[in-house]
């Protein structure tokens, strides 16, 4: 039967182009917090900044709507501080934004399993030739 997986139907018989666009969305969502924590590493940055930067990622690309009530969520978390400045093109002020000691704990965590995680997704999603591989086998 088409969609299903030995004889089963999937529950509610979902569509699976929605099924992968909700996982994709999910995905995004849980990574985005720590590229958007991430050009803060460094140095002191205004919102934009970091919107830019996913902007020219592609697959995590966001606007506004979505970059703004991210970064209060972070600042109400402390993994990141504010600092208001006088924008050079007159007010209101700007709010630029720091990791926090926490925020920075957070993204090295991130970044120290993100290698792990993401090689175990790979041997089981990723194509068989990069998988036999990924375990040691010959491609």
């Amino acid at each position: 039967m088409p969609g299903s997986v030995s004889g089963v139907e999937p529950a509610g018989g979902r569509d699976s182009a929605r099924d992968v666009s909700k996982v994709e969305s999910q995905l995004r969502k849980d990574v985005r917090e720590f590229c958007v924590l991430a050009p803060l590493r460094d140095r002191l940055r205004y919102a934009v900044e970091p919107l830019g930067e996913l902007g020219n990622s592609g697959a995590l690309a966001t606007g506004q709507g979505t970059v703004y009530p991210l970064l209060a969520r972070l600042r109400g978390d402390a993994l990141v501080a504010t600092d208001r400045r006088e924008s050079p093109s007159g007010p209101p002020p700007r709010r630029y934004y720091a990791l926090t000691g926490t925020g920075r704990a957070a993204l090295t965590e991130c970044e120290r399993i993100r290698p792990g995680f993401r090689d175990a997704v790979d041997q089981f999603l990723a194509p068989d030739e990069r998988r036999d591989q990924d375990i040691g086998g010959t491609a």
